[in-house]
Order: structure tokens, then C-alpha cells, then sequence
């Protein structure tokens, strides 16, 4: 296939193009989009993902709930033997949803940062082989994304950590929970929409960025945050305009500690929320 052959005629689902066309950007969207979105990984992208230190992943359990999640292994422990493959060579940690949702054929999102040079690539697939030590994702769609928001800093992976992480759930957000929503410049975002064996549907994993504080608690169940304009593909909000579940992510960098949730998100179109955030 030559490089300017696209790999997809539509390379949108129902519901990312609803909102591109509520936006004004479809025709410049989908132009962009057979030109960025591929079915396969570039050689450039192999070798950024060969490069992490850490992984972003969005999986599904067995109540349909999306769930964002991080991984991280040891250097080099994310491979791809082929341009349809991504081989992780990591396991979940402990206590991780995703441990639970890493089946042969489920749809997974990933999400690659490289933080210290604001890089990332985002890919949609479904899990592969799943072995004790790893596992394989095939590739549906892949595609590069804009630096924008993106928190520069290094992160390390410090490999195998022998003693089990400690974990707690709650059903609300407790004071340490609130605490950290507030003070993070970063979040991820788990969503998913299928009701089709269509490749432009699946899983999705995705970040926002912003000053601490971008993220404001409501309540002890609710947050708001605000969307900028990006690359008007609108993968995510695609997504929850079709199926309003997702999954939350937020890492504190500095300790390590990530706080993961799943519920349901509302898009505010407009209104004083939109107004308060330039740009939004």
C-alpha cells in the first residue's frame, strides 16, 4: 500500500461524525483522518512505543464498564513483532480491573505518552494472545496526536516491585481522592462504543491536561473539566454521545498513586460550565 493510499474510506464511527458535523469540522476532519488514521503501525510509532516507560490502557468488564488504567514493565518491555501487533511484556498490578479484562478478542484502547518531549499516540485493537507474563494487541486503528496539554516531565519505570500495592474502593470520592482530582494536571480517559463489528468502533484511551485545578469537584461523585478544541476528530466525545459510560484515570507522578473510577459522563454543549474556560 503506498503512502498515499488511505487505509480507510470513513475512518469515523456514527457518533464521532455526529458531533464533527454538530461542530462544523466533518469535511476537514475526515480529510485529515484518511491521511493520519491507519490500519497498521508505522515504523515511526513502533519505535515510540519501544520507548516508554509507561502504557495507557482502556478495557471493558463484564458490566460493559470502561476502565482506564496504566501499565509498566521493565525497558523496552513493549515490542511489536509486526506492524499489527503490539507486545506487552507486563502484567496489571494488583487490584487493577484490567487484570479481569485482558480476554482473547476484547476491545482495548492504548494510549503511548512520552512526557519529557510531549509526545503521543493513541491506537484502538483488541487483545491478542494473553500469556503469564503479557500479552498482544492487534491493531485496528492507529494514529499520531497533537502535543497539546501535555505536561513535560520524565517518568521511570522502576520494573518489577515485588510487594503488592495497597488498594481500597469506595462508591464516593473521599477526602484524598478529592484532593488529588484537584491538584492533578492530567487525566485519562477511558470510553467505548460497539454495536457493530465495524474497525472504527472499540475502545478508546485518551488525556487531558491543564493547570491543577482544570478539574473541578462538584460533589463526592461528580467532577467538571473542559474540552479544547485538539485534532476535531473527537474519538471520546464521539464515543459517549453513543455510550455515556467511562472509566477515569489520575496518576500522581510525584508518589505514584493512581486513583481509577467508572461511571457515566455528560457532554455541556454550552452554558456558564463552557464559558468559565477560555478555549473550551
Amino acid at each position: 500500500m503506498s503512502a498515499e493510499t488511505p487505509d480507510f474510506d470513513m475512518p469515523y464511527h456514527d457518533g464521532e461524525i455526529e458531533v464533527q458535523m454538530r461542530l462544523g469540522v466533518h469535511e476537514r476532519s475526515a480529510m485529515l483522518g484518511r491521511r493520519m488514521i491507519r490500519s497498521h503501525l508505522i515504523d515511526q510509532h513502533r519505535d515510540f512505543y519501544a520507548d516508554l516507560s509507561f502504557l495507557i490502557l482502556s478495557s471493558i468488564d463484564d458490566q460493559q464498564r470502561p476502565w482506564a488504567s496504566a501499565i509498566s514493565g521493565a525497558p523496552e518491555f513493549q515490542s511489536t513483532p509486526d506492524d499489527k501487533t503490539l507486545s506487552i511484556a507486563a502484567t496489571p498490578i494488583q487490584g487493577d480491573p484490567l487484570a479481569d479484562n485482558l480476554k482473547t478478542g476484547a476491545d482495548v484502547g492504548v494510549l503511548g505518552m512520552l512526557p519529557e518531549v510531549r509526545r503521543r499516540n493513541r491506537m484502538t485493537g483488541q487483545v491478542g494472545e494473553v500469556r503469564p507474563y503479557g500479552f498482544d494487541i492487534n491493531v485496528l486503528q492507529s494514529f499520531g496526536n497533537c502535543p497539546q496539554y501535555i505536561q513535560a516531565r520524565t517518568v521511570e519505570s522502576t520494573g518489577f516491585n515485588p510487594i503488592p500495592p495497597e488498594t481500597e474502593s469506595y462508591n464516593r470520592f473521599d477526602t484524598a481522592a478529592i484532593e488529588q482530582i484537584t491538584n492533578a494536571d492530567a487525566l485519562f480517559i477511558a470510553s467505548a462504543y460497539r454495536d457493530s463489528d465495524t474497525v472504527t468502533q472499540g475502545a478508546d484511551a485518551s488525556h487531558r491536561g491543564g493547570k491543577p485545578g482544570f478539574v473541578n469537584v462538584l460533589d463526592d461523585r461528580r467532577f467538571v473539566f473542559p474540552d479544547f478544541r485538539g485534532n476535531n476528530a473527537y474519538n471520546t466525545i464521539g464515543n459517549i454521545v453513543k455510550n455515556p459510560k467511562t472509566g477515569f484515570l489520575f496518576i500522581d507522578f510525584q508518589t505514584g498513586d493512581m486513583l481509577t473510577m467508572t461511571g457515566e459522563a455528560q457532554i455541556i454543549w454550552d452554558g456558564p460550565e463552557v464559558e468559565a474556560f477560555e478555549g473550551a
